[in-house]
C-alpha cells in the first residue's frame, strides 16, 4: 500500500514538473531542438488520378525534406552515442536533414484526424502491406492505391528518413547526419566488423560499411568457413586486398567469394556517423506535425490542427528501430509530450536495430545463420523493468517512457520465424524464460506457423522445402483497427496469444556448444517424422556478449565478441500438433484448416550451406490428397481426403476458422469473405 501511494505521489510530482517545464517553454527555458524547416519539393494534388476514398474524398501527395536541430545538452538527446563529437551550428546545436512523405486528404476536415506513421524499412515504406497497391514511396496512379483500406478510413500517411545506411538522392527515404570526430578535429577510429555471405559464385568485391583507417593488411583479418558450425579459417594476406579504403576483394583479381560460405572481416575503420540522430528524426518530425503550426521560416505545417492521434506501423528492421525508439526514450518530445500514441510492430522480435552505436550498421539483422556478432540482441528485451540474471543490469523498454508518462499502447506481433531465429519469446518472459504478465499498455501476438514475410508455396531460393505463403495482412488490418480503438476510445483489445510456460505450449531451446545456435528436441516440440523432411531443431540462441567496457555508452572495443564460454538466455517456441502446425498464437485459416504443414523455420539445401538455417524462410509441406498416397509415402499426417472428405468439407472448415477469428476481432468481415471466396475457388479435393 505504501508503495502504491508513493508511486502515485511521484507521478503527481512528475506531472507538475512537466507542466512547469511546458509553461516555461515560450521563454526558451526548455531546450528547443526540433524541426526548424520543412520544405515541400513536390505536390501532386489530387493524386491517384483523382480517385476518391470513402468520406475522406481525394488525396494529395507531398514529398520534400525536413531540417532539424537538437540540443546535445538536453537529457533526452544525451543518450545518443557520439553526440558530443558531432559538429555544432552557430547556436551550439546538432543539425540533420531527412526526406519526408505525406499522403493526406485534400480536405483534412474530411479525414479521421489520425496519422498513420509508416516507419520505413531500409528507406521503403510499407503502408501498402495493409492497404494493398504498389509504389509506396511515390504512389500516383489509381492502381497504386490498391483497395484503399487506409484511405477509405481517412488516415493521413506519413514517413521520414531515419536509416543512415540508405543512400541519399534516390527514391527511398534517407537521412543525412554528421560524422563524429575527435575533440581535436582528427578522425575517430575504432574496430569494425563485416559479415559477408553471397548465395552465388559470381560476386568478386565487397564494399565496407565504413572506410578503413589504414590499408595495412596486417591490421585486418579475413576468415572463411563453409557452414556455421565449422571453425573459421584465416584467409592469408596474399589471398585478399583493399582496392581502396572502402572495398576489398579476393586475390588473384577475378576470384569470386565462395558460394554460401561465411566470410568475416575485422578491421580498423574511421569516420563513424552519429547514427542515433535517426531516433531523434522521427520524434521531431512527428512532433512537428502533431503540435506545431509552422516552422521557423513560417512555412505552414501541412497537418496543423488536424492530428488527434498518431499510430505507427513498422515491419522487420523498422520494428527493431521502434524497439530502440522506445528503449532510449524517444517517444517523449523535447517539450515532454508523447509522440506516438499507438505502436503496431510486425516481425521485429525482441531485438534492436544496431543504431545507437559507434560504427553502427542498421542494415544488419541477426538470424540463425547471419549477423550474430552485431549489437542487435542486447538486454533489455521486454517492456517491464527487470534485472538481467546474467549481467546483473536492470532495464526495460518502458523504463524511460514510464518516468515521463509518454508510453504508447503497443501491439507486438511476430511470426513463428521470430521465435525460431530471433528468440522472440524474450518479449514476454524474464531472462530465465519465466512468463511475465502483460503490461497494461502492451499485447503480444504470434501468427502461428508464418515465416518472416510471405513466400509462394513453391520451391525457390536456397531452402530445402517449398516456402511458406501464409499471408499476415488480413490479421494485421484487424489489429490496426483494434489498436486504434484502444488508443482513441479505450476499447480493450483482443488478449495476447503467444506460447506460454503456464499453459504448456512452450517448447524450450537448448543451447549447444556451437557458434550461436540451440536446438529444440523433436520430442519436446512434437514434430512428426515425415520422410523427405529434415528436422534438426536449429534455433538462434541469445548470448550475453562482451563488447567491451564502454558498450553501455555505445562504443564497442571488443568487436566482434566471441560466444565461446558465454552464458545464454532461455528462449522457447510454440509446440506443434500432430501435423507439425503450431498450437499457440493466432491460427489463421491456413493453419486451423490446413492443406499443409506450415513452419516459421527452414533449412538450407545442398550447395548453399546444407542444413544450416534458411534465415527468414519457413516451409510449406503439403498433405497428400488420399490415404493411399500418404500410406505409400510413409506420411503420418492425415490426407486431405481423410480430413475434409470433399471440396465442400474444406470450404466449411475454412469458413468456420475465419468466422471464429472474426468473433475474436482478429479478422475483419471483408477479409473473412475473401478467405471463403478463395477456398471456394481453390482446387482442394476438386
Amino acid at each position: 500500500m505504501k508503495t502504491a501511494v508513493f508511486a502515485c505521489q511521484r507521478s503527481r510530482l512528475l506531472r507538475m514538473v512537466l507542466a512547469v517545464a511546458a509553461a516555461l517553454a515560450p521563454w526558451g527555458w526548455v531546450a528547443d531542438a526540433r524541426v526548424i524547416k520543412i520544405e515541400i519539393t513536390s505536390r501532386e494534388s489530387p493524386t491517384f488520378e483523382g480517385r476518391a476514398f470513402g468520406s475522406a474524398g481525394p488525396y494529395e501527395k507531398l514529398r520534400g525534406k525536413a531540417y532539424g536541430e537538437i540540443d546535445p545538452a538536453d537529457r533526452r538527446n544525451a543518450v545518443i552515442t557520439d553526440i558530443q563529437r558531432a559538429p555544432r551550428t552557430a547556436k551550439g546545436k546538432i543539425a540533420y536533414s531527412m526526406d519526408v512523405f505525406i499522403l493526406k486528404p485534400i480536405n483534412l476536415s474530411r479525414g479521421n484526424q489520425k496519422v498513420f506513421i509508416d516507419i520505413n524499412n531500409r528507406g521503403t515504406m510499407r503502408w501498402t502491406q495493409l492497404n494493398g497497391g504498389a509504389n509506396p514511396n511515390n504512389p500516383s496512379t489509381a492502381t497504386d492505391a490498391g483497395p484503399g483500406f487506409l484511405m477509405n478510413l481517412g488516415y493521413t500517411i506519413v514517413g521520414n528518413g531515419w536509416d543512415i545506411q540508405v543512400p541519399a538522392g534516390g527514391p527511398r527515404l534517407a537521412i543525412t547526419v554528421p560524422v563524429a570526430t575527435n575533440p581535436d578535429g582528427s578522425a575517430t577510429t575504432g574496430p569494425s566488423y563485416e559479415y559477408i555471405n553471397f548465395d552465388n559464385a559470381t560476386t568478386m568485391t565487397y564494399r565496407l560499411a565504413y572506410p578503413a583507417a589504414t590499408l595495412n593488411k596486417t591490421k585486418a583479418k579475413l576468415t572463411v568457413r563453409a557452414r556455421l558450425d565449422d571453425p573459421p579459417v584465416t584467409v592469408p594476406h596474399s589471398g585478399w586486398e583493399f582496392t581502396d579504403e572502402n572495398t576489398i576483394r579476393l586475390l588473384p583479381p577475378g576470384t569470386p567469394f565462395k558460394q554460401s560460405h561465411v566470410y568475416e572481416f575485422m578491421y580498423t575503420a574511421k569516420d563513424p556517423v552519429v547514427a542515433g540522430l535517426g531516433l531523434a528524426a522521427t520524434r521531431d518530425f512527428v512532433s512537428f506535425l502533431r503540435y506545431e503550426a509552422a516552422d521557423d521560416a513560417a512555412n505552414p505545417n501541412p497537418l496543423a490542427g488536424h492530428v488527434r492521434h498518431t499510430l505507427s506501423f513498422a515491419v522487420s528492421q523498422s520494428t527493431r528501430y521502434i524497439n530502440d525508439f522506445q528503449t532510449f526514450g524517444f517517444n517523449e518530445d523535447e517539450q515532454g509530450r508523447r509522440v506516438i500514441d499507438g505502436v503496431l510492430n510486425w516481425i521485429g522480435g525482441a531485438s534492436g536495430v544496431n543504431i545507437n552505436y559507434r560504427f553502427a550498421q542498421t542494415g544488419r539483422t541477426e538470424r540463425n545463420r547471419q549477423h550474430h556478432l552485431y549489437p542487435e540482441a542486447l538486454f533489455p528485451f521486454a517492456y517491464p523493468v527487470l534485472t538481467d540474471h546474467l549481467s546483473g543490469r536492470t532495464g526495460g523498454r518502458s523504463q524511460r517512457c514510464t518516468l515521463s508518462s509518454t508510453c504508447p499502447y503497443a501491439f507486438d506481433v511476430n511470426s513463428a520465424n521470430e521465435y525460431w531465429v530471433k528468440a522472440a519469446s524474450l518479449l514476454h518472459t524474464d531472462t530465465k524464460g519465466h512468463d511475465l504478465p502483460d503490461p497494461d499498455n502492451v499485447r503480444f501476438y504470434l501468427l502461428s506457423g508464418l515465416q518472416h514475410g510471405t513466400g509462394n508455396n513453391s520451391q525457390s531460393g536456397v531452402c530445402q522445402q517449398f516456402t511458406n505463403g501464409t499471408n499476415p495482412e488480413p490479421v494485421l488490418r484487424a489489429l490496426l483497427l483494434a489498436l486504434d480503438r484502444w488508443v482513441s476510445a479505450g476499447v480493450t483489445p483482443p488478449p495476447s496469444a503467444v506460447p506460454r510456460r503456464a499453459d504448456n505450449t512452450a517448447a524450450f531451446a537448448i543451447p549447444r556448444p556451437a557458434f550461436q545456435t540451440g536446438v529444440v528436441p523433436q520430442e519436446a516440440l512434437g514434430w512428426p517424422t515425415n520422410p523427405g523432411v529434415t528436422y534438426n531443431g536449429l534455433t538462434t540462441t541469445r548470448y550475453l556478449l562482451d563488447f567491451g567496457p564502454e558498450s553501455h555508452k555505445g562504443i564497442l572495443w571488443n568487436y566482434p565478441p566471441s560466444v565461446a564460454g558465454r552464458p545464454a538466455y532461455v528462449h522457447f517456441v510454440s509446440k506443434v500438433d500432430k501435423d507439425g502446425n503450431e498450437v499457440a498464437g493466432i491460427r489463421l485459416p491456413e493453419v486451423e484448416a490446413p492443406i499443409a504443414t506450415t513452419t516459421g523455420w527452414a533449412l538450407r539445401r545442398a550447395g548453399f550451406g546444407e542444413n544450416d538455417g534458411c534465415e527468414a524462410a519457413g516451409q510449406f509441406i503439403p498433405f497428400k490428397t488420399t490415404r493411399a498416397e500418404r500410406m505409400a509415402a510413409g506420411d503420418p499426417r492425415p490426407s486431405l481426403e481423410e480430413r475434409y472428405k470433399d471440396h465442400d468439407g474444406y470450404v466449411r472448415a475454412v469458413t468456420d476458422a475465419a468466422r471464429k477469428l472474426e468473433q475474436r476481432r482478429l479478422l475483419l468481415a471483408e477479409d473473412v469473405e475473401l478467405y471463403i471466396e478463395q477456398a471456394r475457388a481453390s482446387t482442394v479435393l476438386k
